[in-house]
């Protein structure tokens, strides 16, 4: 790589060191801590404004990341990126900068919305990238299920970008749950505020001219051919099913990871779903079904584990739908962090935590008093901050030298289970006319979808499966 052996030479002669044939600097000359220009893990990122920025700000902070390569399809998100980078090439296409760069890259950081997570980071997988995905993994089933064995078919290091896993919380929830100090776990509730953003409206109808800085075809890329709107960029397209996946997408990799790990959960058997309706008049009901819905309600069977009994339901509810307060919990106590939670029930007791699995607490308060379990799991560096190091120091070791908190293999089936979910609700939210003619009906809204893990298919409401795997527009594969 032309840059990378610049910044070689140039240290060389700069150190006193340069001699014939001395082509790569040993640790023991430089001294404790100074990683060589050798060394260092060459990034790339795709998305860089946002929380693209701050990922790559993450990976630099390591001190073993290089920042080499900018990709943004919109100029205006991607300013602060160029600036804090000036050595950084830049592109507006992905596929470009694979194309010509690929050689000098190492690995790949993916942060824009949802439906380009799986092209692009396929694309980088497959010339031997390793690659860091901001969560969820992908937009869809098929996409988590490909991407999961993708990254053990080309031995690359991955991570998703739910940063929580790294986290001290999550470990001692395992620590308690593994001690028996809550007995067995049967039922999980998870809840959240989200979304924060606008869902169950109509599409825009108004048509405002493309800003100039921003390339909407590359884009949409995956999605359907539309014309552009205002307010879709940055955060509001998580509530519009073409591109984003709802308050799930957004939070359930924060909030159901720790029941993944502490359960040794993977794939679920079988989810339901109710949602909140929206009416335009009186007793009339919004039909919006590019939209996600405003609030939902999705409940999840895993089949029994190795750390558990027998199955367990898992309930998920968004929109400001919150579970029963335990009663446990003093009237005045916090429920979760207020916002967000996940609450573990289990035959002997409860334990909660709040969003990123943090603050983990034992039900009632006063047993965190009373209980002593020694530390058992290994901490990460810097905790949840240490996420981005992780995936650095993986990354240049290489593939299965190193431990990570959410490579795919863990990612994928966690991801799965977030989009089964949005399975179900976007069911729950289908209307069909009824046979009289007289109205529409939800016949998804009463149903148990039932899951064929293997196949990769519901077995008992076929129209349910359209959503498993999405058509991608012409000129966009997987």
């Amino acid at each position: 790589m032309e840059n990378k052996n610049n910044s070689r030479r140039d240290f060389i002669k700069s150190a006193g060191l340069a001699s014939a044939g001395f082509m790569i600097v040993p640790r023991n000359v430089l001294g404790k801590g100074f990683v060589a220009p050798s060394d260092k893990l060459v990034v790339a990122g795709i998305g860089v404004g946002g929380k693209g920025k701050s990922d790559l700000a993450k990976f630099f902070e390591s001190g073993k990341a290089e920042i080499a390569y900018l990709c943004d399809v919109d100029d205006r998100r991607a300013k602060d990126s160029v600036a804090a980078y000036p050595k950084a090439k830049y592109y507006k296409d992905f596929r470009v900068m694979l194309e010509k760069e690929h050689k000098h890259i190492d690995a790949v950081s993916v942060s824009t919305p949802d439906h380009n997570h799986a092209v692009q980071a396929m694309a980088a997988m497959q010339l031997g990238k390793h690659v860091y995905v901001q969560k969820p993994m992908t937009h869809d089933i098929f996409e988590a299920r490909a991407l999961t064995a993708a990254a053990e078919k080309y031995k690359v290091v991955t991570q998703m970008g739910n940063q929580g896993s790294s986290g001290d919380g999550v470990r001692q929830l395992v620590e308690w749950f593994d001690a028996g100090i809550i007995g067995d776990v049967h039922t999980i509730k998870i809840w959240t505020n989200r979304p924060i953003w606008p869902q169950g409206i109509p599409w825009p109808t108004e048509k405002p001219p493309v800003p100039s800085e921003l390339d909407w075809d590359l884009w949409l890329g995956t999605a359907p051919k539309k014309d552009y709107v205002d307010n879709l960029i940055p955060g509001s397209w998580r509530g519009w099913w073409d591109y984003g996946t709802g308050a799930l997408g957004d939070l359930g990799c924060h909030l159901m990871e720790a029941p993944f790990r502490v359960l040794g959960l993977k794939y679920a058997t079988d989810v339901q779903a109710s949602v909140g309706s929206v009416f335009t008049s009186w007793g009339k009901r919004g039909v919006f079904p590019e939209s996600c819905p405003p609030s939902s309600h999705a409940t999840l069977t895993f089949p029994k584990t190795e750390k558990t009994q027998g199955p367990i339901t898992m309930h998920w509810m968004d929109g400001g739908i919150k579970p029963e307060r335990p009663e446990e919990l003093g009237p005045d106590e916090m429920f979760g962090d207020g916002n967000s939670g996940v609450l573990f029930i289990g035959t002997k007791g409860k334990m909660m935590a709040s969003e990123y699995a943090a603050n983990p607490r034992l039900l009632p308060l006063s047993r965190m008093n009373e209980v002593n379990v020694p530390k058992k799991l290994e901490r990460v560096p810097g905790s949840a901050e240490g996420h981005y190091a992780q995936w650095v120091e993986g990354c240049i070791a290489g593939y299965g030298k190193k431990q990570l908190s959410s490579p795919f293999e863990m990612a994928g089936p966690l991801t799965e289970a977030i989009l089964m979910a949005n399975l179900a609700i976007r069911v729950a939210d289908m209307p069909f006319p009824r046979t009289n003619g007289n109205g529409m009906h939800y016949p998804g809204s009463n149903m148990k979808l039932l899951w064929d893990n293997q196949n990769m298919r519901v077995t008992n409401f076929d129209v349910a499966n359209q959503f498993v795997k999405r058509t991608y527009r012409e000129g966009w594969s997987l």
